[in-house]
């Protein structure tokens, strides 16, 4: 068993040691459990394509657990819908849930490596939702782990970032601070 101590994410001892106190000047807490903090990442897929070939999953499986370091879930239709051909309980996407030093090490290789590698990435839209963020790639292929040679069919990615904040304008500046390349 090794002794030597891991160390804390970037980003993580970025948090800690400067946004917070950014954060509380800004938004005047008094009460340190108010400022706002990144509490889990959850990346998805959906994939009309699975319904009628199984190994699409498997593709998404493969890509989803290279990109985030964990096995994902997969996700299944919670009801039929006979306009699409679809059953309950058919398996259609598959989504993962990083907390803790895995969110952050994930986050800090999007703001620098991924996001950047995408052709012609303009920034991130300011859309948030309830102190949220959400948005999408279409295509997953600026990610370095991912070894495209083993995976046929190249997926695209939902991506949520969940917070503390109470507002708009706290989780703006949280993920801000936090290096997410937004547009001008």
């Amino acid at each position: 068993m090794s002794t030597q101590k891991l160390s804390k994410p970037r980003l993580k001892t970025l948090y800690t040691d400067k946004v917070r106190g950014e954060l509380t000047e800004r938004f005047k807490y008094s009460n340190p459990h108010l400022v706002p903090k990144m509490e889990k990442i959850v990346i998805s897929t959906g994939l009309k394509e699975a319904l009628k070939d199984k190994s699409v999953i498997q593709d998404a499986v493969y890509t989803l657990s290279m990109i985030s370091g964990q096995m994902p879930v997969k996700t299944k239709a919670r009801k039929s819908v006979s306009n699409f051909k679809l059953r309950e309980g058919q398996e259609l996407g598959a989504k993962v849930t990083l907390r803790g030093d895995r969110m952050w090490d994930f986050l800090d290789r999007l703001n620098a490596i991924s996001l950047p590698a995408t052709q012609d990435f303009q920034g991130l839209p300011k859309k948030f939702h309830k102190g949220n963020y959400a948005f999408g790639l279409s295509r997953c292929e600026c990610f370095q782990e991912v070894d495209f040679d083993k995976v046929k069919h190249v997926i695209g990615l939902n991506i949520q970032i969940v917070t503390t904040a109470q507002t708009e304008d706290e989780c703006y500046h949280l993920l801000n601070s936090l290096g997410v390349p937004f547009k001008k």
